[in-house]
């Protein structure tokens, strides 16, 4: 019989796990295939309308009060669905996947969302115990799930979707224009505030009903995404 106290010190609280498979799931370094698309800002650098770090820092802000409040929300949905009160589980998920797809005009967009959630499952289900869900669900969902499976709250979720909204066009920014990462860093900590407020929004809709989530449009952002499926040279796959 071992009589020593545990050590507080390897002792990890329940908030501290959590925070730690948070930081795990939103690092860069995890293969789930971001790395492979700009959100639109490689068709913006093509016609001319993100040339610097002020446009960058105005197109995350753009994106982030549109399609970042519809991930947000859609993510923490479906994190609440499989393991808030009263959790419905997969039937809930089919419900929130086709109200997303109403929501994401843009056919390419779609296509993007639905690969990337395809890639992101690959990666969380290596990860953590997944629960089952739509084959190809938008990327929110797949986001969700993860989250789920990680032991992660809604708000976990929705924070998760927020900052990936504008992390990854930064740095599809980064690597288009050559811009300063230092400088990008900056943008990314100035937004920091309103990414928290986009989580907070998220997160209070995670028990909504599917049509009652928000739907904020981004038409530039539907409009660039067509755009740049009809290029004939592309760096990145959207």
């Amino acid at each position: 019989m071992n009589d020593e106290a545990p050590d507080p010190h390897r002792t990890a609280q329940p908030s501290q796990h959590r925070l730690a498979t948070l930081l795990v799931l939103v690092d860069g370094r995890l293969p789930a295939g971001g790395h492979a698309h700009s959100g639109g800002v490689e068709a913006a650098v093509t016609d001319g309308s993100l040339t610097g770090v002020a446009d960058l820092d105005l197109f995350l802000l753009g994106r982030l009060h549109t399609a970042g409040v519809v991930a947000a929300a859609f993510a923490a949905a479906t994190t609440h669905a499989l393991n808030g009160p009263g959790a419905d589980g997969p039937a809930r998920l089919d419900e929130l996947d086709a109200e997303l797809d109403a929501r994401t005009p843009s056919p390419a967009q779609r296509t993007a969302s639905r690969a990337q959630g395809r890639t992101l499952l690959r990666a969380g289900r290596a990860a953590w115990p997944v629960p089952p869900g739509p084959r190809a669900p938008h990327h929110p969902l797949a986001l969700g799930m993860v989250a789920a499976g990680g032991g992660l709250r809604p708000a976990d979720a929705a924070l998760a979707a927020a900052h990936l909204t504008v992390t990854g066009p930064a740095t599809a920014a980064i690597r288009l224009l050559g811009l300063d990462p230092l400088a990008v860093t900056a943008v990314l900590a100035r937004t920091a505030r309103e990414v928290a407020e986009v989580a907070r929004l998220g997160a209070d809709a995670a028990s909504w009903s599917p049509r009652a989530l928000p739907a904020p449009a981004g038409i530039r952002l539907d409009l660039l995404a067509e755009r740049h499926r009809l290029a004939d040279l592309r760096m990145f796959a959207s």
